[in-house]
């Protein structure tokens, strides 16, 4: 199998309410956007690395770290409500523009610093192996948050399986293995993006990841436990 011309997008906006100005704001005395910076750069199965970002700040810092920076987002799509899809299609439009075409995209955001570049190959590996249409990094589900065991309420308060089963799976031996997305790495196939307008598609696989390393920065909270596993250099 050949293989595959895959861009890596890195998204850095400059607003943020959780954790205001995170992609700047140094973590363990360096800025966050430089961990997925140098973990997007020593990955071998990318065939090139851009930054997306409307934040002069946050391209020069980019560019510090190595991180090319071809063109800049619209203010438009880069707002708090503005979904990825179309800063992806955006950015995949910007570069192809120059007469480069690709595979695919891998999307890596900066709010996951202790991912790394043997995670991102793992996932581009799994990736063109499968024949997805995508694939996103997953976390197992704990046991106890298992949808067998999951109940939505209704407007009367009466519950319901969110499998839709009548019974709940007694022993917990018996529980298929669920999973979650966690955020750190989104692969998905050129066509399924631009032309089904989606970064899942109909076929989806995954990659568990190491649960010590993940993090995902929305609060101060995950803030402090990321600075505490890089002491800790997990």
């Amino acid at each position: 199998m050949s293989a595959l011309r895959i861009l890596g997008l890195i998204p850095a906006r400059g607003g943020s309410k959780g954790i205001p100005r995170k992609n700047v704001r140094l973590l363990a005395g360096r800025p966050l956007l430089e961990y997925t910076a140098e973990a997007a750069l020593a990955a071998r199965r990318l065939s090139r690395v851009v930054l997306s970002t409307e934040d002069e700040e946050i391209a020069e810092i980019g560019r510090r770290c190595g991180l090319e920076v071809p063109f800049r987002r619209p203010p438009e799509l880069a707002r708090d409500e503005t979904p990825m899809l179309p800063v992806v299609q955006h950015a995949l439009r910007a570069v192809e523009a120059t007469g480069e075409r690709f595979d695919a995209i891998c999307l890596l955001q900066p709010t996951h610093p202790l991912r790394r570049a043997e995670d991102v190959d793992a996932c581009m590996e799994r990736f063109r192996e499968s024949g997805a249409d995508a694939l996103v990094s997953v976390l197992p589900v704990p046991v106890e948050y298992n949808p067998h065991w999951v109940y939505f309420r209704d407007d009367a308060g009466f519950l319901s399986l969110s499998t839709g089963e009548v019974q709940p799976i007694p022993r917990r031996q018996e529980l298929e293995p669920a999973y979650h997305r966690d955020g750190s790495v989104y692969v998905v196939r050129r066509d399924v993006l631009m032309e089904k307008q989606s970064l899942y598609g109909d076929r989806l696989v995954g990659l568990v990841m190491e649960p010590a390393r993940s993090v995902n920065l929305d609060t101060p909270a995950d803030w402090q436990r990321a600075e505490e596993l890089l002491r800790k250099g997990i």
